[in-house]
């Protein structure tokens, strides 16, 4: 319970400066960015500096049985931070120092409320790049990434969080403070650590340091944007692309409504009469094996019907991707609210989950623009919604549930860089059956048997 004198302990852990307790303070940390979803105002904020004072809260969480939600930016799209009772609420916005940056490493130990943009303007002095890149990695953290093992537009070529993560410290749910892993590029001592803490959404343990694996940022790039008239020619350009072995740090895809409304909102020049465009981007150390993986694409877009632009310049570049990244403020001015989905399938699927999405948005007359990285699959339908329409509401939750069934139905995933949080929940044993949910709840049990950690994300407690 979380009266007067626990509000009291938590300022003589974190000082009085490092504790809110006004509604309108509260509130502001009672939502993440994903709307419609179930929050509560929490009981309290605290700021921790350092490791020790994330430990005392853990003490006085457990003595108290009182839940901890850790929160990185609240960027996430899934709830993950989203307090449900009326908890504490751990925020890492002053844990946000660079610790060291070793170069002949090739790596970067950092607090978790680092910045992922800040972390990489600090490793380009360098000539190193910390290649996840979410959408929102100008106010994402390193930890909140790290917690979501967010992905982004250089998926397809270089991974996502978890390929970039070689140690961590970490206080469990019982107090303890736990460090695995290190510098070294080989390191298989014990169970996998990394597999199991990132992505865990804070349910497992609280992430309080986090080594980054670097690497040499790529000299020579080509940008290029294709425009499609059918979408089936825009879904065999990326597979024949991958076909003949080009492997491209970003190919990304918008349709025909998320084109419409970007120009609508950027005049970034997108022709709006064409079914679906094509971003890609090349890279890598060497201008003539860049300049053949060019040449590839360009040839592999011509034959499949489709026109494009090279941008020539770093400005025409800037523009290119700027548009990208307006895709989901363009289409969130459109209507109040937008429900952003994550459904991820096998790059082969990848026109007719695009085509399953256009048919449900008919079906339920609802207005979806999709973009997403076409590379690995991994889509976004968007759907635009008013949340005072009760009509519209009970069509969304429906249009959902099938986005949901068809991607499974390709062999797809529940979340390709979203996570699960609460958003998710209920689809989780359609993925991986009884079974998995069942051994997930082992692993949450065995670590946090008082359930004080993120309780009611990720991990379905009941049936």
């Amino acid at each position: 319970m979380i009266d007067s004198n626990f509000i009291s302990k938590c300022k003589n852990i974190f000082g009085a400066e490092n504790v809110l307790t006004e509604k309108a303070d509260l509130i502001t940390y009672s939502y993440d960015a994903t709307p419609g979803i179930p929050r509560e105002i929490p009981g309290v904020v605290v700021f921790p500096e350092n490791t020790k004072q994330v430990q005392e809260m853990i003490f006085l969480a457990r003595q108290a049985k009182v839940p901890i939600y850790p929160r990185g930016a609240g960027t996430c799209l899934s709830g993950g931070p989203v307090p449900l009772n009326k908890g504490v609420v751990i925020s890492f916005q002053k844990m946000n120092k660079i610790i060291e940056i070793d170069p002949d490493n090739l790596t970067a130990t950092v607090q978790p409320g680092v910045i992922i943009a800040d972390l990489n303007n600090a490793v380009s002095k360098y000539g190193l790049l910390y290649p996840p890149d979410p959408g929102s990695m100008a106010t994402a953290t390193v930890g909140g990434s790290v917690a979501e093992n967010s992905g982004g537009l250089r998926g397809l070529k270089y991974g996502v969080t978890k390929h970039y993560i070689m140690g961590m410290e970490i206080v469990l749910p019982t107090g303890e403070i736990f460090r695995y892993g290190g510098k070294t590029v080989k390191n298989v001592t014990a169970y996998d650590f990394t597999s199991l803490f990132v992505g865990s959404e804070g349910t497992l343990g609280i992430i309080t340091e986090i080594i980054c694996k670097l690497i040499p940022t790529p000299k020579y790039r080509k940008s290029m944007i294709a425009f499609f008239d059918k979408l089936e020619d825009a879904g065999k350009t990326v597979t024949d692309i991958v076909r003949a072995h080009v492997i491209p740090a970003t190919l990304e895809i918008m349709d025909k409504v998320t084109i419409q409304t970007v120009e609508n909102y950027a005049k970034a020049g997108l022709p709006t009469d064409v079914e679906a465009l094509l971003l890609i981007e090349v890279d890598g150390m060497g201008k003539d094996s860049v300049e053949w993986e060019a040449e590839n694409c360009i040839e592999i877009i011509k034959n499949n019907n489709g026109k494009f632009k090279i941008a020539e310049t770093d400005q025409e570049r800037d523009s290119l991707w700027a548009a990208r990244r307006a895709a989901l403020p363009a289409l969130a001015q459109v209507k109040p609210a937008t429900i952003l989905e994550d459904a991820t399938v096998p790059r082969t699927k990848l026109v007719d989950m695009l085509v399953s999405i256009q048919k449900i948005a008919k079906k339920y007359n609802l207005l979806i623009g999709t973009f997403g990285h076409a590379g690995d699959g991994n889509l976004h339908p968007t759907i635009l919604i008013d949340p005072l329409d009760k009509d519209e509401m009970e069509r969304l939750h429906k249009a959902v549930d099938e986005i949901f069934d068809v991607a499974l139905s390709f062999g797809g995933t529940l979340s390709g860089e979203h996570g699960i949080g609460i958003a998710k929940l209920k689809y989780l044993k359609d993925e991986i059956g009884r079974s998995g949910v069942e051994t997930m709840r082992r692993i949450k049990q065995a670590l946090d048997p008082d359930n004080i950690l993120n309780p009611g994300k990720l991990v379905p407690m009941e049936d």
